[in-house]
């Protein structure tokens, strides 16, 4: 077994490059073909999901395999090698087996115990399957794993500590109030109608909303999803509607979930803005809640008219105005690319004494000019969430006149909504903050104590498994022998009576069974520990095996295993 896996998640990398390195349905079938058509790889599976992109092959050069999976990832998710290359994290073997199982677990989650992962590793195992690039090793990795979930979530209170992603959201959303007590009488737009999606609409309608609206791209998958929610008993109004109602569905909406497939923005701010512009007190809209234009400034913004006070190049009058640019107005550029902060770092580098504040201009230059290094890094600054003080606790979630919860990766929402007065956005960025607090259950420690138990036993049969064709493949040679005796026998004893040629034939056997019975038997005990994978060459080289033959005796087992069972490995 020469497992490896290749990834990065929400515990080795910032939001922001996971949502930059997501992985569309096509981009993940490449890459599992390019994978296996690399000479390290045999076998290959993609785990990808809101919070994780993981590559896992059958290889049979670590360090060779290392290079090529990083390389394919880098290509696949067009984030550079060298940018991507520190968040990556690598599992070799038994320590791939067990990275795996606790993934199963939910014990990787950012939410622990989540039992959503099951579905994910199932749809992963399923297109690998479809596109044949699933041999021995992953099906039966991941058909283990499947079983290792399912056990954990059986024989302990692993789900009193987790829950899924949109539970964990919607609790965010509702901030200390109970879920129920928020939700009721509320409308609900649920954009995409995904497996994702699909959770967030089944919840919200046992949580009491009074509608719930579905948007996607696909309107007969819009449809059925609002079939399945009129007849679920929970007394739900629903109905589907095409992608391009969306934002005049947002302006009778009170809470929205997003969970699509898009490569961009599907809620931008602006739209957001929109949506509740009308809803709002004439006076509780503040100019500073405003996304700035700068989360999406064009490349040639500084060729256009001044968007600022004192020909500042991007639009922060409200903040230069009363002080210039300091370290104190970081708040003002999160959300800001590159290019944009360059811009206004030249602006505040030649900006005159009068329109600063007394801070030192040379710390200034300097802080743009690591802003502009972050920002390189990340793709852009995140944005800068309000702090969760006592304005922010339970009196937000119901002051807010919409509440949004982004779970797609890339985000569907424009991150600049959190800085619009009446909006509350929970994304995946900020569960991932909320989620690094959560208690841990008791019963975690059972689970890996399940997990270890499960990953010992797998590497047992794995190893065992494949010392199975040289023992095949020693009795055959046997068998071999024995038909070649009892012939010369028969020649030079032509006389023989059936019944003695057969009480001799037998004999023969018997005797070579019990010579090889102990043997064989402690082989492969011997071959199921750890380390025990020479036993397999030991005894080839002993009894002069011929490697080609013991390879032809494992591809007919294995083809025999599929006629036995056609769906065998399916998920």
């Amino acid at each position: 077994m020469s497992l490896l896996v290749v990834g990065l998640s929400h515990r080795s990398a910032p939001v922001s490059v996971l949502e930059r390195a997501a992985l569309s349905v096509d981009a993940q079938a490449k890459l599992l073909q390019d994978t296996v058509a690399a000479e390290p790889a045999a076998e290959a599976a993609v785990l990808a999901t809101c919070n994780r992109i993981e590559l896992y092959a059958d290889v049979d050069k670590f360090h060779a395999g290392v290079a090529e999976l990083s390389t394919l990832l880098a290509q696949h998710s067009g984030v550079g090698l060298e940018e991507l290359t520190p968040y990556l994290y690598v599992h070799y073997e038994d320590r791939a087996v067990h990275h795996f199982f606790s993934v199963a677990c939910g014990l990787d989650s950012m939410v622990v115990g989540e039992g959503q992962i099951l579905g994910q590793i199932k749809d992963a195992l399923a297109r690998a399957q479809e596109l044949h690039t699933a041999g021995k090793l992953l099906n039966d990795l991941f058909q283990q794993a499947l079983r290792v979930g399912k056990r954990a979530h059986s024989e302990t209170g692993i789900d009193r500590a987790g829950q899924s992603l949109v539970t964990f959201g919607l609790e965010q959303l509702a901030a200390r109030e109970p879920v129920e007590a928020w939700a009721k009488g509320k409308r609900a737009l649920v954009i995409g109608a995904g497996s994702m999606s699909s959770l967030a609409a089944a919840t919200l309608a046992r949580a009491g909303v009074a509608e719930v609206v579905v948007a996607n791209r696909t309107l007969e998958r819009a449809l059925r999803l609002a079939e399945i929610l009129t007849e679920s008993g929970t007394g739900v109004t629903a109905r589907a509607v095409p992608m391009d109602d969306v934002a005049e569905e947002l302006t009778r909406a009170d809470v929205a979930v997003s969970c699509t497939g898009a490569t961009g923005l599907v809620l931008t701010a602006d739209a957001v803005a929109e949506a509740v512009a009308g809803r709002l007190p004439a006076a509780g809209r503040r100019a500073a809640d405003v996304p700035a234009q700068a989360t999406s400034a064009p490349a040639d913004q500084a060729a256009r008219p001044a968007a600022g006070d004192d020909g500042c190049p991007v639009d922060l009058s409200e903040l230069s105005a009363a002080r210039g640019f300091s370290v104190a107005g970081d708040a003002a550029v999160a959300g800001m690319d590159a290019a944009t902060l360059e811009q206004h770092g030249a602006w505040v580098d030649n900006a005159p004494a009068e329109r600063r504040t007394p801070a030192d201009p040379q710390a200034d230059a300097e802080a743009i000019a690591a802003l502009v290094a972050a920002a390189r890094v990340t793709g852009r600054l995140p944005e800068r969430r309000r702090a969760p003080g006592p304005s922010a606790s339970a009196g937000a979630a119901r002051t807010a006149v919409l509440a949004l919860l982004d779970l797609a990766m890339p985000r569907d929402i424009d991150a600049a909504v959190h800085r619009l007065e009446g909006v509350r956005l929970v994304d995946i960025e900020s569960l991932a903050e909320a989620s690094a607090d959560a208690p841990m259950a008791d019963d975690v420690e059972k689970v890996r104590g399940i997990v270890s138990d499960e990953v010992a036993a797998f590497g047992a049969a794995q190893r065992a498994a494949h010392i199975t064709p040289t023992v095949v493949a020693l009795r055959t040679m046997a068998a071999d022998v024995v038909a070649g005796e009892i012939a010369r026998l028969e020649g030079r004893l032509p006389g023989l009576e059936d019944k003695q040629r057969a009480e001799i034939t037998q004999t023969v056997r018997r005797v070579v069974d019990k010579l090889l019975h102990a043997p064989t038997v402690r082989v492969k005990q011997l071959a199921s520990e750890p380390g025990g994978t020479g036993y397999a060459d030991a005894l080839r080289t002993l009894f002069d095996l011929d490697p080609q033959t013991v390879a032809e005796v494992s591809r007919a087992d294995h083809l025999n295993n599929e006629n036995d069972d056609p769906n065998r490995g399916r998920a």
